[in-house]
């Protein structure tokens, strides 16, 4: 198992509240913060314009090993994918459109975030 370090759960945790602050105000309904189960979790599931939303969030404190969208790596989208289409089948709904979101938190020195919500991030194969 990888250390992770009380600073990195921190700083995720606090992107995750302001993407879900940011998400909010764009007009997603928050379902799920933190859905888990055991081939993985997505960070947040909504619904918007229609859509049920799978959401991951990536968070950085700098973009020396690249920006917060860009560790969201294929093999990370195809664990997102698993989940969702057992939360589709959990939840019976499979006649609802979806997507894949991703927000980018980069929060720098200066401690004020910037925020980007990529809307249809990757697809489903």
């Amino acid at each position: 198992m990888a250390f992770v370090s009380k600073g990195r759960i921190s700083l995720g945790q606090t992107g995750e509240k302001l993407a879900r602050k940011l998400l909010e105000q764009q007009g997603y309904k928050i379902k799920e913060s933190n859905y888990k189960v055991k081939l993985g979790e997505i960070d947040i599931i909504a619904e918007h314009n229609g859509d049920l939303v799978f959401i991951e969030v990536k968070t950085r404190s700098g973009i020396g090993f690249g920006t917060p969208a860009e560790a969201v790596t294929l093999r990370k989208q195809h664990q997102i994918i698993k989940v969702a289409q057992y939360y589709l089948a959990q939840k019976k709904c499979f006649d609802m459109s979806s997507r894949f979101d991703v927000v980018s938190v980069l929060i720098g020195k200066n401690g004020k975030p910037i925020i980007e919500v990529i809307e249809n991030a990757f697809e489903q194969n």
